[in-house]
């Protein structure tokens, strides 16, 4: 039995996470592309056949590369040198032109089989690739479906496919194709959460001869793999606090794993030495941030955290109230992954609320009635958007809204203290992204949120009203107050 044995390192949703953290008394550093690298450059050293892959979501999330739109993470990611890497959501938050600049920056091949142009139904990157390690054929495809695709709206000449069973016929089209090719591990690289990655492996023909999902998009940490329909499926969080560890032993004669052990291991100064190099061209990026974005803007009466978008939480609660005071609507949904850190203050610099506030957006504001609003909350509020994949909100002080787990029911809405009535007009605000993909998000179409009163826009710049009330107002403070209650 001729066998070879593979280390395959894996990333996803680093989301610009350049930079080390220093945690506890110690004072010990945590995370960083730095730390990263040298982790990298340590296996390198050590093991004979190492692959790194990337699942996606390389960019947004982080004061460097919102400054320098995502050329900043390319040329970093550069210098780490990924084997292969897949698209994200994320990556198109620049627009599809930029999508394409960064993809010829890159030195390292990009894969999606299922991102097309629709006009001439022409896949927009390279679907595959088939690298030989060592003697062995290794296949990389690279997969995302609509669900976290949305931001595709805003561009009518691209699309993907409906959902995971087209994108699982798309991976049985490719894997045909090199049937009489000798490929001896199938890896599917994707970038549609953990629960999503489950639904595709059982999907797949064993006869495609899949071996392993590598996710990303849900942000999911694992203990160890779920193993569906024989294949592995893992996925390494989010930033780069930690990276997932594959040793895998491949049979050439039957094409698959033999032996294999799983690792999700702590970026950390226990585990490797910085990388001096990284870190100083990284520090050349962070120079230029720190000196445009130092400023303070005001102070908290205390830090403010947001641990999970998927519940009420103090600084979320705060940002609602502050869109709320100033785009006189009724009720502001606020997308709690628009608010991209579990933490802010008591001391905000203008760097902290770009960081904290990554993804700018125009609000706008709507007429509905309160069937219409209920509709809404009963929408955001099911069990099933809440398990790491769906779209969840923020919303304003003068809300309660109690939803049953059981029943899968919206149990009461209550707006400063009044039941709301099904025939009552009600203004909601709402960002843009939220509202181009309005009948997935909200759980209404664009033309019922029109149909009242159309639309207005009350600011191109969400950041921009957030930073002007926040400079005009010291000492603010948040807490949990039971505007979204779930019965369980």
């Amino acid at each position: 039995m001729a066998t070879k044995q593979f280390t395959l390192l894996h990333s996803n949703d680093m989301h610009g996470d350049f930079l080390a953290e220093s945690r506890g008394e110690a004072g010990d550093l945590i995370g960083g592309l730095s730390l990263l690298s040298g982790y990298l450059n340590q296996v390198h050293q050590t093991e004979k056949n190492v692959l790194y892959v990337i699942s996606g979501d390389m960019v947004q999330g982080s004061m460097i590369d919102s400054e320098f739109r995502g050329i900043s993470t390319m040329e970093i990611m550069n210098y780490l040198a990924p084997d292969v890497v897949t698209l994200g959501n994320h990556e198109l938050d620049y627009g599809l032109p930029h999508l394409l600049f960064l993809e010829k920056m890159a030195n390292f091949p990009i894969v999606n089989a299922n991102l097309y142009i629709k006009k001439y139904h022409k896949r927009l990157m390279q679907p595959y690739i088939i690298l030989n390690v060592d003697g062995f054929e290794i296949m990389f495809i690279g997969i995302i479906t609509d669900a976290v695709m949305k931001s595709l709206n805003m561009d009518n000449h691209i699309g993907t496919f409906v959902g995971i069973e087209d994108a699982a016929a798309e991976v049985g089209k490719i894997c045909n194709a090199y049937k009489d090719a000798d490929i001896d591990l199938t890896v599917l690289l994707t970038h549609i959460g953990f629960e999503s990655d489950k639904q595709l492996a059982a999907m797949l023909d064993p006869a495609w001869g899949v071996d392993v999902i590598i996710g990303g998009h849900s942000h999911t940490i694992l203990e160890q793999p779920a193993v569906v329909n024989d294949i592995l499926i893992v996925q390494a969080g989010t930033g780069t606090d930690q990276i997932g560890r594959f040793d895998v032993t491949v049979d050439d004669d039957t094409n698959k794993i033999v032996a294999w052990q799983w690792r999700l291991i702590p970026v950390n100064d226990d585990l490797a030495r910085p990388d001096p190099v990284l870190q100083e061209f990284i520090d050349s990026y962070k120079n230029v941030v720190d000196r445009k974005y130092g400023s303070i803007v005001c102070r908290f009466a205390q830090t403010l955290t947001h641990p999970r978008r998927e519940e009420e939480t103090p600084l979320g609660n705060l940002f609602a109230d502050v869109f709320a005071a100033r785009g006189g609507a009724d009720i502001v949904f606020i997308g709690s992954g628009s608010i991209r850190g579990t933490e802010l203050g008591p001391l905000v610099t203008l760097g902290d609320l770009h960081r904290i506030f990554a993804y700018d957006d125009v609000i706008y504001r709507f007429t509905i009635t309160g069937s219409q609003l209920k509709r809404i909350f009963s929408h955001v509020m099911r069990p099933d958007n809440r398990l790491g994949e769906g779209e969840c909100y923020q919303v304003n002080h003068g809300v309660e809204a109690i939803y049953r787990n059981a029943d899968r029911a919206l149990v009461s809405l209550r707006f400063r203290g009044e039941p709301v009535a099904d025939d009552g007009h009600y203004t909601i605000a709402a960002q843009g992204f939220h509202v181009k993909n309005s009948a997935q998000n909200l759980g209404l179409t664009h033309d019922e949120l029109i149909a009242l009163a159309g639309s207005q826009v009350i600011s191109t710049s969400a950041r921009d009203v957030l930073e002007e009330y926040l400079r005009s107002h010291q000492n603010l403070n948040g807490a949990v107050e039971g505007r979204l209650q779930y019965l369980s």
